[in-house]
């Protein structure tokens, strides 16, 4: 690898955890529905405000042992966990397509469900902020992208929104409750309006399987029955993610493995 390479894939960690510092503000601010700009960082404790040396993505976590400057209370290791996670997706998607506009599309996307994740782990709610602008946005961007296009886009959107929903509306009519929530039915269209519709399949398909598998392990490990609440969210992410670095392979193999 030369030196160049080396160079810009730091950038890319770097971009994608200053990033993810961001992320945390929102993760935090909208399930309240609280400006991410206004006011600046701060403790929600103590109130001080977090100065530029005390906002070094995971460094100034490590420095300050992971508790506030001013009243020590702890911090919540979430805060370096999102910004690592966040640097290493930005990593991941510069090794993989190199700098560019598709590069920068998925960034924002990927940053976007690193968002939805959090916030669906511990509120069980899909922000409508995240995910409408999303789906305009991706639609907006297909017309740029020719590997997507714009009706791949509007299929996508179309089948990603609809295929959910009417999962949700089937399973409601036979379990006589809701499973599956409206946040995630957007969320999916939202991916269909970045990944198209050949996306669609695959992130289902792979988030039931995984979410089935760690459901069941769950209700197992607790004892509980068949009503225990996990949120689809993080699954349909980790299912998007899956997709863009791995979808095509997975899918070439499935469909030759019989051949």
């Amino acid at each position: 690898m030369n030196t160049a390479i080396v160079i810009y894939s730091i950038f890319a960690f770097v971009l994608g955890a200053v990033v993810g510092s961001f992320l945390n503000v929102c993760i935090y601010r909208m399930p309240s529905e609280e400006s991410v700009v206004f006011p600046p960082s701060h403790c929600p404790n103590c109130d001080y405000r977090i100065r530029w040396y005390d906002n070094l993505p995971i460094l100034s976590y490590l420095f300050l042992k992971g508790k506030c400057r001013s009243c020590g209370t702890r911090i919540s290791p979430q805060y370096p966990v999102v910004e690592l996670l966040n640097g290493l997706l930005s990593l991941a998607l510069f090794l993989r397509f190199g700098p560019g506009l598709i590069f920068a599309v998925l960034f924002v996307f990927c940053s976007s469900l690193v968002v939805v994740t959090f916030i669906d782990l511990e509120h069980q709610i899909i922000p409508d902020s995240i995910t409408l602008p999303g789906i305009v946005i991706g639609f907006i961007i297909s017309f740029f992208i020719p590997q997507l296009g714009w009706f791949n886009s509007l299929i996508g959107i179309v089948a990603g929104g609809g295929s959910l929903l009417l999962i949700a509306q089937g399973y409601e009519l036979v379990a006589k409750k809701e499973g599956m929530g409206g946040g995630d039915v957007k969320l999916l269209a939202m991916m269909g309006a970045f990944l198209g519709w050949k996306a669609i399949i695959f992130i289902i398909f792979s988030a039931s399987l995984v979410g089935s598998v760690i459901g069941v392990s769950l209700m197992m490990a607790q004892k509980k029955d068949g009503t225990l609440a996990i949120p689809f969210g993080p699954f349909l992410a980790s299912g998007a993610v899956l997709y863009i670095f791995y979808g095509n392979r997975i899918i070439h193999w499935y469909l030759t493995m019989g051949t």
